[in-house]
């Protein structure tokens, strides 16, 4: 097969750890007879400091003409100024509204090998296996009116949460196509209440829920989650929330993993097209040092060859590799590796195991 792959390194670690999840992807190409092109574009504050904008248009120009797109990571200290009118992050949510991408699909998948890392015992952590939905184009980063005014009272700040219901259903819909390949179990996160909008997404959860009578529909206030995704994790299957509330319940859940170098990202749309990174940031303080954690990164390469290529067979097998090189104890300085690798010796490691990973069935569910 023919791909076209837009590469947006970004900042901090980016560049490095976008570096070994292509030449993953190069590996996987030359195994299997693929064609993979890749180009390499600036996003977030490269950008800002190349061109003045967050998103040049030629980078949106050549995510639209991609197959798919790998990000790596945006932001950074000198990009910090609260009262700057150009900010990193909002290069990252201008590609994901202008190319459609409304729904980003966290995968939570903790390795035996790194249980130790948790900061919760054993036993919360085992059996954990599900996926987060988290709606993106909707919500408090996009409604209008926002901003900040002047009154005899002080300064005012406005921030507008808006859903409509078409936005609601697409996205839940989708968590209950997930579910049915899965354990068959959805968790609608809400703050119905409290909040309208929250009224409105519980309405059509229930509805769409009556399309899949397989599925079990449960809802759950966030708050309430926040506790049950400490206490109770292996119970959630898919959980589909909204974006502001999605974008905090995510990085709670990366606690379960140990490290948020490990953990992948896949922002979809209605076609082909998606846009993968790892969850994790910048992390400017070890940027440049060789020493980050590219696992996060490779297996957002994995969820692109899914989601993207079609290629579950190629998508297994580096995850499969992964999987094979953590149990090994191929492990990066952030999960405490007593003799830790560098970035490239991790993507190496992997990359010589996707030999070893072909055919290799995975003991966790595909998202």
């Amino acid at each position: 097969m023919k791909a076209s792959i837009a590469l947006t390194p970004g900042d901090g670690i980016g560049p490095e750890v976008v570096n070994e999840a292509r030449l993953v992807l190069e590996a996987i190409a030359q195994r299997h007879g693929h064609e993979f092109k890749f180009s390499e574009h600036l996003l977030g504050g490269c950008a800002i400091d190349a061109r003045g904008t967050a998103m040049p248009d030629d980078t949106l120009a050549a995510a639209r003409a991609a197959d798919a797109v790998l990000l790596g990571a945006v932001g950074g200290p000198q990009w910090d100024d609260p009262q700057a009118k150009v900010r990193p992050e909002q290069g990252l949510l201008a590609i994901r509204k202008a190319l459609g991408l409304y729904a980003n699909v966290r995968p939570v998948r903790p390795y035996p090998a790194l249980a130790r890392l948790s900061p919760l015992k054993a036993e919360r952590v085992a059996g954990v296996d599900f996926v987060v939905l988290r709606e993106l184009t909707g919500g408090l980063y996009f409604g209008t009116p926002k901003g900040r005014t002047q009154t005899p009272q002080g300064e005012v700040a406005v921030d507008t949460l808006v859903y409509t219901e078409g936005e609601i259903r697409r996205i839940v819909r989708l968590a209950f196509q997930m579910a049915r390949q899965r354990r068959k179990l959805v968790t609608s996160v809400d703050k119905a209440n409290v909040l309208e909008s929250s009224r409105l997404w519980r309405k059509v959860a229930i509805e769409v829920g009556r399309e899949f009578p397989d599925v079990k529909l449960e809802h759950q206030l966030v708050d309430s989650c926040a506790m049950r995704l400490i206490t109770h994790a292996p119970q959630f299957d898919v959980i589909v929330t909204e974006n502001m509330f999605g974008d905090i319940l995510t990085d709670e859940a990366a606690v379960l993993a140990g490290s948020l170098g490990v953990l992948p990202s896949a922002s979809l749309g209605e076609g082909r097209l998606g846009l993968y990174e790892p969850i994790h940031g910048s992390a400017p303080d070890i940027a440049g040092k060789g020493i980050a954690n590219p696992t996060g990164t490779i297996l957002s390469a994995a969820l692109l060859l899914r989601h993207s290529l079609g290629l579950e067979r190629e998508a297994r097998e580096v995850e499969q590799a992964v999987n094979l090189a953590i149990e090994e104890g191929k492990h990066t300085a952030d999960v405490g590796a007593a003799h830790p690798l560098t970035t490239a010796q991790m993507g190496e490691a992997i990359r010589e195991r996707l030999d070893a990973g072909e055919g290799a069935p995975l003991s966790r569910h595909q998202d």
